[in-house]
């Protein structure tokens, strides 16, 4: 099987410092692999004794034109006193630059911020949270963007079933399960999408999960990777914030939506999508997984994926998912079901 996407093979530290080092910056030879699948980033300590972050690009996945149009976002944010981290202009070839081009390779680098975890077990960490997402969504509405991915019908699940149909990943004996299950999901994604209809459509974080989000006591939440930055419905920079039981995931939720709405109005029709938006992540990440096998990092880190069970594990949650959806469907208060 082929994949779409390049890896890091030929990414040695030496190249990435030399790398760097055309792009004006000069490390003092310490890098420091931070964690990250999808791109290679890396903490560079530079000879002033500061540091910054590298983010090196994954061939084959995002155009210029992406990548520019979320450094953008950043910078727009932050101009707007939104807290997330954005990419330094760079100088490079003579040319002022967020997106450097160097050997082969594009790269951005952002400041080096620190925190921790937050903890959403706290009501007031979770408004907080809920404020400063309103904050982002107030400048995400400001324009759409162009060249981004959109999430707001069932496309995205389209396309990646379309690819593991296409691909030799999943075995004979378990293909005609997975497609049954996946074309049954979506088909209710888009269902669900159709019964919402003039939905507002946002710029958004995209992958507004715990690890792409650190905290720090003074000042608060801030995110660190905009790298799946996407146009959609505002809750799905929400609905990854939640964990638990289904009452745990409610308060949550309750808290999240107090403090959003203290900033911003939230169309709570959007919250029938939440399942629908789960199990479209699911399908996306089943081909996200597969189209990077040819990465050795990906084997190593998920040696499940691919098997039969793994296959036979998504079918059944898959078939789960569809009647939480169908559920979904049926009710009129236009609040998820947690159970």
């Amino acid at each position: 099987m082929t994949t779409p996407t390049a890896g890091f093979g030929h990414l040695t530290p030496e190249r990435m410092l030399d790398a760097l080092e055309h792009a004006g910056l000069r490390p003092d030879g310490r890098l420091l692999q931070l964690n990250s699948y999808e791109n290679r980033v890396l903490q560079a300590y530079l000879e002033d004794g500061s540091a910054v972050v590298a983010k090196f690009y994954r061939g084959g996945r995002w155009s210029d034109a992406q990548i520019l149009e979320e450094h953008s976002f950043a910078r727009e944010l932050v101009e707007a006193e939104v807290p997330v981290v954005a990419p330094l202009t760079l100088e490079v070839d003579g040319q002022a630059t967020t997106l450097a081009h160097v050997l082969g390779d594009r790269f951005a680098v952002s400041p080096r911020q620190g925190g921790r975890a937050p903890e959403l077990e706290d009501p007031e960490v979770l408004r907080w949270l809920g404020r400063f997402l309103a904050r982002l969504h107030d400048v995400g509405q400001q324009r759409p963007f162009e060249h981004r991915v959109a999430w707001h019908s069932a496309q995205p699940a389209r396309e990646a079933r379309d690819w593991l149909k296409a691909s030799d990943t999943l075995t004979p004996d378990i293909a005609p399960q997975w497609h049954d299950a996946a074309q049954r999901c979506i088909d209710a994604i888009q269902a669900a999408f159709d019964a919402q209809p003039n939905l507002r459509s946002l710029r958004l974080h995209g992958d507004c999960h715990p690890g792409n989000l650190l905290w720090t006591p003074d000042r608060g939440p801030h995110f660190v990777d905009l790298d799946d930055a996407m146009q959609g419905p505002a809750v799905q920079d929400l609905w990854m914030m939640l964990s638990g039981d289904p009452e745990a995931a409610r308060q949550q939720l309750d808290a999240l939506l107090d403090g959003y709405e203290s900033v911003r109005e939230f169309d709570w029709r959007e919250l029938r999508l939440i399942e629908a938006l789960r199990t479209q992540r699911m399908i996306h990440h089943s081909a996200w997984l597969a189209r990077r096998w040819d990465d050795p990092a990906f084997p190593l880190a998920f040696p499940w994926f691919g098997t039969p069970n793994y296959w036979s594990d998504q079918v059944v949650k898959l078939n789960d998912q569809l009647d939480v959806m169908r559920t979904e469907a049926d009710k009129a208060s236009g609040m998820p079901s947690w159970d």
